[in-house]
């Protein structure tokens, strides 16, 4: 494919808010918080008609290269001469592939440079330079929906927290999403002794990190409640002691050996999720009492 072929698909995407999708041989260059430079290969270039360009290497799932919805999209055709790093790249190239036979009848001293940039709340600069082209397509898209997930952990929780007796019997929650300065405790409940009781839900296996983030929480509600408590208070507070308990389908060996070290505990949660909807496994909706109406 052209250079000038591609130039024009590219600015008719730009022009008409189109996605446009670009499989070329290029050179990517960024100027902003950093400076960084990706070598000659063949890469996607992705972009968006809110801004967002992407720069794809044929494997793993992140862009290599990418700046998020707002930029600037514009083109140019140049000589390659006024690139030297693509010059030099791009001669020894095409003498060892016997004048780029693989990559069409296009001008050799040429390149179709892609440029993305932005002012806020930085200047930003990705400059992307095709010596070939493989493919340029736009394509006209229409997608007003938003994604909707189901059996999140919030949404989990908050079925969770209709009936906190699956866990407990007697246990009844005080609030959602008590928050810290890192994080939030997805329930907090009181059980039927009245001791404070920090609940932390996952979706998938449980993980070291999620027990270090289930200490985390149990240390600073223990810290709040010594703060209020008053000194005849304390050996009653230290008998009361907050409980933790992390909520999830499995554990793994290490995660349940460091809960137990850490004196919380763990509850066996099933689930299953369905569009539009998650049910927990065993979980029977209570009927509001009159003085949740008051």
């Amino acid at each position: 494919m052209h250079l000038e072929q591609g130039k024009t698909v590219i600015d008719s995407a730009i022009s008409q808010q189109q996605l446009c999708l670009v499989v070329g041989h290029c050179q990517v260059k960024y100027k902003g918080r950093a400076a960084s430079k990706l070598s000659q290969g063949d890469r996607l270039l992705v972009i968006k008609p809110d801004g967002t360009f992407l720069v794809h290497q044929n494997s793993k799932m992140a862009a290599i290269n990418y700046q998020g919805p707002g930029a600037i999209v514009s083109t140019e055709i140049r000589k390659a001469d006024e690139d030297a790093d693509v010059a030099k790249v791009e001669k020894t190239r095409k003498t060892e592939t016997e004048g780029a036979k693989n990559h069409g009848p296009q001008k050799d001293s040429m390149l179709l440079v892609v440029k993305a940039e932005r002012k806020k709340p930085q200047e930003e600069v990705i400059e992307v330079a095709f010596d070939s082209l493989q493919s340029a397509q736009n394509f006209s898209l229409q997608d007003d929906e938003s994604l909707k997930l189901f059996g999140s952990e919030r949404q989990l929780a908050d079925l969770l927290e209709q009936d906190l007796g699956l866990i407990e019997k007697g246990m009844r929650p005080l609030q959602t999403e008590s928050h810290f300065n890192k994080g939030a405790i997805d329930i907090l409940a009181q059980d039927k002794d009245g001791r404070l009781v920090a609940i932390e839900l996952k979706r998938r296996t449980a993980g070291l990190d999620a027990v270090t983030q289930l200490v985390r929480y149990v240390k600073q509600l223990s810290h709040r409640k010594d703060a209020k408590a008053t000194p005849d208070a304390n050996a009653q507070n230290k008998a009361n002691r907050v409980r933790g308990i992390l909520c999830a389908p499995e554990i793994t060996p290490n995660a349940l050996t460091m809960l137990e070290q850490e004196g919380l505990e763990y509850f066996k949660l099933d689930y299953e999720i369905s569009n539009p909807s998650a049910k927990i496994k065993g979980l029977q909706k209570k009927q509001k009492m009159l003085e949740e109406f008051r």
